[in-house]
């Protein structure tokens, strides 16, 4: 029986995969372990696969890619029409291997390694975006109930914490002393390594010349890139299924 399409549902440990003949006859919805993957598909003939553009994707894409099938990344929004009854794992890879034979279907290119490892530069510098904001926000309330009210602005809590760690005393009891003294620390640690990433993304857009083209539109810089599937501009690339990047 050949195989012409297959649908995919990614997971950690357990994969789902639904295949069809050209015919449309159901050749097999079984599952498969991580280590079965590649192997199964080794055996097939090449054929069209399809999957969500999802966390790990790439990778798969690049992997059977390499074993000779043809594969189309699709956005989970555009899979969700075709899911016909409850969620579950088979129904989920039956409504992907539907939607990826779909002539007005919209895909998600494959991002090679290297733009896998550009984005991590942005995903990392968001997380400590983050964190850093979190920390600054629980050092504030922390501070307020004890009446000591820190100005509004990254600038001012950099300097207040700065003086801190330099020898500043508060007039407060020892514990919360401490444990102020240790929070400053902390974001001291987390600015710089803020300043770290900001002077790779530069660095890195200084070498892309599709980077210097992007850049000459005024909304854009080297952190901020458009992401029209996600509505805004400032995704910064981070959402696997943006049919745009």
């Amino acid at each position: 029986m050949q195989v012409t399409t297959i649908g995919i549902d990614l997971a950690k440990n357990i994969f789902q995969v639904h295949g069809i003949t050209e015919s449309d006859e159901v050749a097999f919805n079984r599952p498969l372990r991580r280590a079965q993957v590649l192997p199964f598909f080794a055996r097939l003939d090449p054929c069209l696969v399809g999957m969500e553009a999802c966390c790990t994707s790439h990778y798969w894409a690049h992997e059977l890619t390499r074993l000779g099938h043809e594969v189309r990344l699709i956005p989970p929004m555009y899979v969700k029409p075709y899911v016909k009854r409850g969620k579950s794992d088979a129904i989920d890879a039956e409504a992907i291997c539907e939607a990826v034979t779909r002539p007005t279907m919209r895909f998600v290119e494959v991002k090679s390694v290297e733009q896998q490892a550009s984005l991590s530069l942005h995903r990392a510098r968001n997380l400590m975006v983050r964190q850093r904001t979190q920390l600054v926000n629980a050092l504030r309330s922390m501070l307020a109930e004890f009446g000591v009210y820190i100005a509004k602005g990254l600038a001012r809590i950099i300097s207040f914490s700065q003086g801190v760690l330099a020898g500043t005393q508060l007039e407060l009891p020892e514990i919360a002393q401490d444990v102020v003294h240790n929070l400053c620390g902390q974001l001291d640690v987390l600015h710089g390594q803020m300043h770290w990433y900001e002077t790779r993304l530069r660095l890195e857009a200084k070498r892309d010349p599709r980077i210097k083209l992007l850049q000459t539109i005024p909304p854009l810089g080297h952190v901020n890139m458009p992401c029209r599937a996600a509505g805004r501009w400032s995704c910064n690339g981070l959402c696997d299924c943006c049919e745009y990047r």
